[in-house]
Protein backbone atom coordinates (compact mmCIF):
# COMPACT_ATOMS: atom_id res chain seq x y z
CA UNK A 1 0.00 0.00 0.00
CA UNK A 2 1.45 3.28 -0.90
CA UNK A 3 1.82 5.74 1.87
CA UNK A 4 1.20 8.34 -0.18
CA UNK A 5 -1.73 7.33 -0.95
CA UNK A 6 -3.37 6.30 1.87
CA UNK A 7 -2.48 9.49 3.72
CA UNK A 8 -4.18 11.82 1.13
CA UNK A 9 -6.87 9.73 1.52
CA UNK A 10 -7.77 9.73 5.56
CA UNK A 11 -6.34 13.67 5.14
CA UNK A 12 -9.47 13.99 2.99
CA UNK A 13 -11.91 12.01 5.62
CA UNK A 14 -10.33 14.22 8.46
CA UNK A 15 -11.28 17.23 6.40
CA UNK A 16 -14.98 16.46 5.56
CA UNK A 17 -14.27 16.07 2.23
CA UNK A 18 -14.76 12.23 1.98
CA UNK A 19 -17.38 10.93 3.64
CA UNK A 20 -16.70 6.82 5.93
CA UNK A 21 -18.40 4.73 2.29
CA UNK A 22 -16.10 6.69 0.12
CA UNK A 23 -12.72 5.43 2.10
CA UNK A 24 -13.96 2.11 2.25
CA UNK A 25 -14.55 2.14 -1.56
CA UNK A 26 -11.04 3.53 -2.02
CA UNK A 27 -9.47 1.30 0.36
CA UNK A 28 -11.30 -1.80 -1.86
CA UNK A 29 -8.82 -0.67 -4.47
CA UNK A 30 -5.94 0.95 -3.03
CA UNK A 31 -2.67 -1.71 -2.57
CA UNK A 32 -0.99 -2.70 -5.20
CA UNK A 33 2.88 -2.57 -6.67
CA UNK A 34 3.59 0.07 -9.22
CA UNK A 35 6.26 -1.34 -11.71
CA UNK A 36 5.89 0.93 -14.44
CA UNK A 37 4.95 -1.40 -16.68
CA UNK A 38 2.57 -3.01 -14.94
CA UNK A 39 0.18 -2.72 -11.51
CA UNK A 40 0.28 -5.84 -9.09
CA UNK A 41 -3.12 -5.99 -7.48
CA UNK A 42 -2.27 -7.36 -4.10
CA UNK A 43 -5.30 -6.26 -2.78
CA UNK A 44 -6.87 -9.56 -4.41
CA UNK A 45 -5.85 -12.13 -2.26
CA UNK A 46 -8.06 -10.34 0.24
CA UNK A 47 -11.48 -9.72 -2.36
CA UNK A 48 -11.21 -12.97 -4.18
CA UNK A 49 -9.32 -15.14 -1.81
CA UNK A 50 -6.41 -16.05 -4.04
CA UNK A 51 -3.57 -13.16 -5.82
CA UNK A 52 -4.15 -11.64 -9.13
CA UNK A 53 -3.29 -14.13 -11.96
CA UNK A 54 -0.54 -13.06 -14.51
CA UNK A 55 -1.82 -14.16 -18.09
CA UNK A 56 1.25 -14.68 -20.40
CA UNK A 57 0.52 -14.03 -23.65
CA UNK A 58 2.23 -11.75 -25.65
CA UNK A 59 4.31 -10.30 -22.34
CA UNK A 60 7.75 -9.71 -22.67
CA UNK A 61 9.73 -11.88 -21.06
CA UNK A 62 11.65 -9.15 -18.77
CA UNK A 63 8.18 -7.99 -17.89
CA UNK A 64 7.18 -11.73 -17.00
CA UNK A 65 10.53 -12.18 -14.54
CA UNK A 66 9.56 -8.65 -13.00
CA UNK A 67 6.02 -9.82 -11.69
CA UNK A 68 7.13 -13.01 -10.65
CA UNK A 69 9.07 -11.62 -8.55
CA UNK A 70 6.83 -9.45 -7.32
CA UNK A 71 4.68 -11.92 -6.55
CA UNK A 72 7.16 -14.44 -5.02
CA UNK A 73 7.62 -11.59 -2.79
CA UNK A 74 4.56 -12.03 -1.13
CA UNK A 75 3.11 -15.75 -2.03
CA UNK A 76 4.23 -19.04 -1.95
CA UNK A 77 1.11 -19.90 -4.08
CA UNK A 78 0.89 -17.87 -7.56
CA UNK A 79 -0.45 -18.28 -11.12
CA UNK A 80 0.70 -17.72 -14.37
CA UNK A 81 -1.43 -18.83 -17.68
CA UNK A 82 -0.98 -18.92 -21.20
CA UNK A 83 2.84 -19.11 -20.94
CA UNK A 84 4.79 -20.79 -23.80
CA UNK A 85 7.12 -23.38 -23.64
CA UNK A 86 9.74 -20.37 -24.18
CA UNK A 87 8.94 -18.06 -22.06
CA UNK A 88 8.73 -21.17 -19.20
CA UNK A 89 12.40 -21.90 -20.81
CA UNK A 90 13.61 -18.50 -19.75
CA UNK A 91 11.93 -17.69 -16.46
CA UNK A 92 13.06 -21.25 -14.97
CA UNK A 93 16.11 -20.29 -15.61
CA UNK A 94 15.64 -17.09 -13.36
CA UNK A 95 13.50 -19.47 -11.25
CA UNK A 96 14.24 -23.19 -10.91
CA UNK A 97 11.94 -23.84 -8.08
CA UNK A 98 8.53 -22.76 -9.81
CA UNK A 99 6.91 -25.48 -11.94
CA UNK A 100 5.68 -25.60 -15.25
CA UNK A 101 3.09 -27.80 -16.97
CA UNK A 102 2.83 -27.58 -20.49
CA UNK A 103 -0.01 -28.66 -21.54
CA UNK A 104 -2.23 -26.14 -19.65
CA UNK A 105 0.52 -23.78 -20.50
CA UNK A 106 0.52 -22.74 -16.30
CA UNK A 107 3.54 -21.58 -14.18
CA UNK A 108 3.42 -21.85 -11.09
CA UNK A 109 4.79 -21.47 -7.35
CA UNK A 110 3.36 -24.03 -5.31
CA UNK A 111 0.54 -26.78 -5.70
CA UNK A 112 -1.27 -28.05 -3.24
CA UNK A 113 0.01 -32.00 -1.97
CA UNK A 114 -2.58 -33.00 -0.06
CA UNK A 115 -5.06 -34.99 -0.67
CA UNK A 116 -8.43 -33.01 -0.92
CA UNK A 117 -12.21 -34.25 -1.20
CA UNK A 118 -13.01 -33.95 -4.88
CA UNK A 119 -15.47 -30.94 -5.13
CA UNK A 120 -15.52 -30.21 -9.05
CA UNK A 121 -15.32 -32.90 -11.87
CA UNK A 122 -13.73 -31.56 -14.88
CA UNK A 123 -14.98 -33.39 -17.96
CA UNK A 124 -13.77 -32.73 -21.69
CA UNK A 125 -15.80 -33.86 -24.87
CA UNK A 126 -12.58 -35.09 -26.48
CA UNK A 127 -9.00 -35.45 -26.74
CA UNK A 128 -8.58 -32.57 -28.63
CA UNK A 129 -10.23 -30.16 -25.46
CA UNK A 130 -7.55 -31.97 -23.56
CA UNK A 131 -5.61 -28.13 -23.10
CA UNK A 132 -8.18 -26.40 -22.21
CA UNK A 133 -9.65 -29.01 -19.55
CA UNK A 134 -5.82 -29.33 -17.87
CA UNK A 135 -5.71 -25.34 -17.46
CA UNK A 136 -9.26 -25.81 -15.36
CA UNK A 137 -8.31 -28.89 -13.68
CA UNK A 138 -4.16 -27.85 -12.74
CA UNK A 139 -5.53 -23.90 -11.45
CA UNK A 140 -7.86 -25.62 -8.93
CA UNK A 141 -5.36 -28.23 -7.65
CA UNK A 142 -2.99 -25.08 -6.82
CA UNK A 143 -5.71 -23.30 -4.90
CA UNK A 144 -6.28 -26.63 -3.17
CA UNK A 145 -9.58 -27.76 -4.50
CA UNK A 146 -9.86 -31.68 -5.36
CA UNK A 147 -10.54 -32.68 -8.80
CA UNK A 148 -12.39 -34.94 -10.55
CA UNK A 149 -11.33 -35.72 -14.13
CA UNK A 150 -13.51 -37.60 -16.69
CA UNK A 151 -12.04 -37.07 -20.33
CA UNK A 152 -12.90 -38.27 -23.79
CA UNK A 153 -16.48 -38.48 -22.69
CA UNK A 154 -18.08 -36.75 -25.47
CA UNK A 155 -21.89 -37.40 -26.78
CA UNK A 156 -20.83 -39.29 -30.13
CA UNK A 157 -20.93 -42.27 -27.46
CA UNK A 158 -23.16 -41.08 -24.53
CA UNK A 159 -22.58 -44.60 -22.73
CA UNK A 160 -18.59 -42.92 -21.60
CA UNK A 161 -20.44 -40.32 -19.71
CA UNK A 162 -23.48 -42.47 -18.34
CA UNK A 163 -20.87 -44.54 -17.22
CA UNK A 164 -19.08 -41.71 -14.99
CA UNK A 165 -22.10 -40.34 -13.53
CA UNK A 166 -21.66 -42.13 -9.69
CA UNK A 167 -18.45 -39.98 -9.19
CA UNK A 168 -19.44 -37.22 -11.22
CA UNK A 169 -22.30 -36.63 -8.68
CA UNK A 170 -20.13 -37.15 -5.48
CA UNK A 171 -18.95 -33.32 -7.11
CA UNK A 172 -20.34 -30.23 -6.10
CA UNK A 173 -19.96 -28.13 -9.38
CA UNK A 174 -19.23 -29.39 -13.05
CA UNK A 175 -16.76 -28.17 -15.83
CA UNK A 176 -17.41 -29.52 -18.71
CA UNK A 177 -15.25 -28.68 -21.75
CA UNK A 178 -16.80 -29.47 -25.48
CA UNK A 179 -15.60 -28.20 -28.74
CA UNK A 180 -17.36 -29.36 -32.35
CA UNK A 181 -21.16 -28.59 -31.67
CA UNK A 182 -20.59 -28.38 -27.67
CA UNK A 183 -23.57 -30.27 -26.52
CA UNK A 184 -22.23 -31.91 -23.72
CA UNK A 185 -22.69 -29.18 -20.69
CA UNK A 186 -26.80 -29.51 -21.30
CA UNK A 187 -26.39 -33.22 -21.34
CA UNK A 188 -24.46 -33.50 -18.19
CA UNK A 189 -26.47 -30.64 -16.92
CA UNK A 190 -29.75 -32.90 -17.53
CA UNK A 191 -27.85 -35.89 -15.96
CA UNK A 192 -26.64 -34.81 -12.99
CA UNK A 193 -28.68 -31.45 -11.91
CA UNK A 194 -25.47 -30.37 -10.76
CA UNK A 195 -24.19 -26.70 -11.29
CA UNK A 196 -22.68 -26.94 -14.67
CA UNK A 197 -20.00 -24.13 -16.13
CA UNK A 198 -19.90 -25.00 -19.56
CA UNK A 199 -16.45 -24.32 -21.40
CA UNK A 200 -16.27 -23.88 -24.96
CA UNK A 201 -13.57 -24.61 -27.22
CA UNK A 202 -12.28 -23.74 -30.84
CA UNK A 203 -11.38 -27.62 -31.33
CA UNK A 204 -13.61 -28.40 -34.53
CA UNK A 205 -13.83 -27.52 -38.13
CA UNK A 206 -16.37 -26.15 -40.77
CA UNK A 207 -19.30 -24.32 -39.14
CA UNK A 208 -17.30 -24.62 -35.65
CA UNK A 209 -16.20 -21.11 -36.62
CA UNK A 210 -13.42 -21.15 -34.09
CA UNK A 211 -15.38 -21.98 -30.93
CA UNK A 212 -18.38 -19.87 -32.02
CA UNK A 213 -20.89 -23.24 -32.66
CA UNK A 214 -20.25 -24.30 -29.22
CA UNK A 215 -20.50 -21.20 -27.54
CA UNK A 216 -23.98 -20.80 -29.42
CA UNK A 217 -25.11 -23.95 -28.19
CA UNK A 218 -24.42 -23.68 -24.72
CA UNK A 219 -25.82 -20.22 -24.42
CA UNK A 220 -29.19 -21.94 -25.75
CA UNK A 221 -28.73 -24.56 -23.57
CA UNK A 222 -32.56 -25.61 -22.43
CA UNK A 223 -30.55 -27.18 -18.99
CA UNK A 224 -30.05 -24.60 -17.10
CA UNK A 225 -25.96 -23.71 -17.13
CA UNK A 226 -23.24 -21.19 -16.90
CA UNK A 227 -20.71 -20.38 -19.98
CA UNK A 228 -17.40 -18.83 -20.05
CA UNK A 229 -15.34 -17.40 -23.06
CA UNK A 230 -14.11 -19.56 -25.66
CA UNK A 231 -10.90 -21.82 -24.11
CA UNK A 232 -10.84 -19.94 -20.97
CA UNK A 233 -10.15 -22.68 -18.61
CA UNK A 234 -9.35 -20.41 -16.36
CA UNK A 235 -12.24 -18.57 -16.00
CA UNK A 236 -13.96 -21.60 -15.35
CA UNK A 237 -11.71 -22.66 -12.43
CA UNK A 238 -11.68 -19.10 -10.75
CA UNK A 239 -15.48 -18.98 -10.76
CA UNK A 240 -15.74 -22.40 -9.43
CA UNK A 241 -13.33 -21.51 -6.61
CA UNK A 242 -15.55 -18.53 -5.54
CA UNK A 243 -18.68 -20.54 -5.20
CA UNK A 244 -16.68 -23.12 -3.30
CA UNK A 245 -15.31 -20.09 -1.06
CA UNK A 246 -18.71 -18.35 -0.51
Amino acid sequence: MEKEKLEQILKKYKNGKYSLEEVLEELKILPFAELGHSKIDHHRALRAGFPEIIYGEGKKIEHLIEIIAELKKRYTRFIATRISKQQADYILKEYPDLVYFPEARILTGKIAKERKKKEVAVICAGTSDYPVAEEAAIILEIMGIGVERVYDAGISGIHRIVSQLKKINRCKILIVVAGMEGALPSVVAGLTGKPVIGVPTSIGYGTNLNGFAPLLTMLNSCSPIVVVNINNGFGAAFFSHLLLRK
